[in-house]
């Protein structure tokens, strides 16, 4: 221990930020009676939520009236509530509305807090985090605090601010008023086209006289993408209203200059779907809408992180560590690098469960606990009822669909399979690959795209069941660490895969045919 340390301020975790990412880990930590501190800059929990969104509706769905008695059933339509023993904290129990008030998630995250007496010290912003050898030293105004492992859950420090000549005239979605009356009759642009934009145009769509939305790229759907980031079916209306001649309009543009000319705004663009096709149109209001990045500023050049691709998000490995820095991990948002626009790890009812299992690694690694397992013999008919038990039951693999996995490990000396739940995919190919043979089973979609959504035909034979557009369990075999073979089980319209024909069956001569050579001892050979 250095001079700059006190016994106090040493910690084997330390986590940065108290929105929902760092209370989830919190608890986790927590339960487990780990070392464990929380840093957050504000006076109370959920600061990014008594800000955003804007208009104060959330997107995420809190689909109260489930007919479910299993409560872990019922988690996989809702999408607020973080992992705890406490069935009094719950987030229906909060708001029964669909598409609930952010108020109510604040609300929720603070009593949250409270109740789990998570150790977090509030009003502490963090000004530089820096590695020294093997700990980090995370500096605030007042003190400094040493720990093995840091966890950055601050979610999104800003706005991104897309490289625009003139991009600062533009008012950021940040500041936009919420009043739709003040741009009653004008002509309104609205750079971006993801949710916050249609938010903010749908304010806007009884008052202004054109709204345009512009990015390089065409609107992505939830509907078509299955992402729920991509643009809801709530903001539907605006889109009606481009189609049914409105002269409000969506525009697929890079926008090359904005700049001010007697009392109006002059945006100068190129067309992405029009060969290249320019012009200049006339706003009176131009308006910002493009998202959020990281704050990087924290970080001490000792311990900077990569970034993914498109520099807002930390790159990350299978385990949710920094692909750079020992010891930093990421929870919350920040941890969607390896789903991006797909599964829900930007989202809480995604990340929420890859907390459950980061957790679970970093007990392994610094308090040496196993990570859990269960054991089952190696035996067709047991193997194909613990997996249709698990797609059938876990709200985990239900939402973190083609990235989190179950992961069933032959082990021959022993002559058990080693049953290990909630594990990322890639994470669980690469452990095991010292395997002779192992398998994957995750819930997955058919292809991405189709030409009507709602008019996809189908082939109800288990033969066929590759072809499923719906969610639908997946089984894959390896052999250290590369593909061994695959099998799909048809998709069911109330997602319970429990046919003896459709599901059991064609599941149990999957399973007996991998098997077949662990039981001939040709593994071996």
């Amino acid at each position: 221990m250095t001079a700059t340390e006190t016994d106090s301020h040493v910690h084997r975790y330390l986590v940065i930020g108290a929105g929902p990412g760092g209370l989830q880990i919190s608890y986790f930590l927590h339960r487990a009676g780990a070392d464990y501190l929380t840093l957050e800059r504000d006076s109370a929990p959920g600061a990014f939520f008594r800000h955003y969104p804007r208009h104060r509706r959330l997107i995420s769905l809190n689909k109260v009236h489930t007919a479910q008695d299993d409560p872990e059933i019922a988690l996989r339509w809702d999408w607020n509530s973080l992992l705890n023993d406490a069935p009094e904290l719950l987030f229906p129990r909060y708001s029964r509305e669909y598409f609930p008030h952010a108020d109510d998630l604040v609300r929720y995250l603070g009593d949250f807090q409270r109740h789990h007496g998570l150790n977090v010290r509030f009003s502490t912003p963090v000004e530089r985090i820096e590695k020294l050898g093997d700990r980090f030293a995370v500096h605030t105004a007042g003190q400094t605090f040493h720990a093995e492992c840091v966890i950055l859950a601050t979610g999104w420090g800003g706005p991104y601010i897309p490289d625009i000549p003139g991009i600062e005239l533009s008012t950021g979605y940040e500041d936009v008023s919420l009043r739709g009356e003040d741009f009653t009759d004008q002509h309104v642009l609205i750079i971006g086209k993801g949710n916050s934009a249609f938010e903010t145009s749908q304010e806007l769509l009884p008052h202004a006289a054109v709204i345009h939305l512009a990015s390089p790229r065409p609107v992505r759907l939830s509907w078509t993408s299955k992402h729920p980031g991509h643009v809801r079916g709530q903001y539907g209306a605006f889109l009606d209203s481009y189609w049914f001649k409105t002269l409000h309009g969506v525009l697929e543009c890079d926008i090359d200059r904005i700049w001010r000319e007697d009392g109006r705004f002059k945006v100068a663009i190129t067309y992405t779907l029009a060969d290249g096709e320019q012009t200049v149109l006339q706003y009176d209001r131009v308006l910002r809408c493009t998202g959020f990045t990281m704050d990087t500023t924290l970080f001490d050049e000792s311990c900077r992180p990569e970034l993914a691709p498109g520099g807002r998000i930390p790159a990350i490995g299978p385990d949710f560590q920094s692909v750079n820095v020992d010891g930093l991990y990421f929870a919350g948002t920040l941890m969607q690098a390896r789903d991006f626009k797909r599964a829900s790890s930007a989202f809480i009812d995604g990340f929420r469960y890859n907390l459950r299992t980061m957790s679970a690694l970093l007990a392994e690694r610094y308090d040496g606990t196993p990570l859990p397992r269960q054991e089952l013999p190696i035996d067709p008919d047991a193997l194909t009822d613990a997996m249709l038990r698990r797609v059938n039951h876990s709200s985990a693999l239900w939402t973190q669909f083609e990235y989190l996995c179950d992961a069933y490990a032959v082990d021959e000396a022993t002559g058990v399979i080693h049953h290990y739940e909630d594990l990322p995919e890639d994470y669980a190919r690469d452990r095991f690959s010292g395997h002779g043979l192992y398998f994957t089973l995750t819930l997955r979609w058919g292809r991405q795209e189709y030409p009507d959504v709602f008019a996809i035909q189908r082939h109800p034979t288990p033969d066929r069941a590759h072809e499923c557009a719906f969610l639908h369990p997946v089984i894959r075999a390896w052999r250290h660490g590369e593909p061994l073979a695959e099998r799909h089980l048809l998709e069911d319209l109330l997602a319970e895969w429990k046919d003896r024909v459709r599901h059991a069956q064609p599941l149990r001569e999957f399973l007996t045919a991998q098997l077949e050579p662990v039981r001939t001892g040709a593994l071996r050979r």
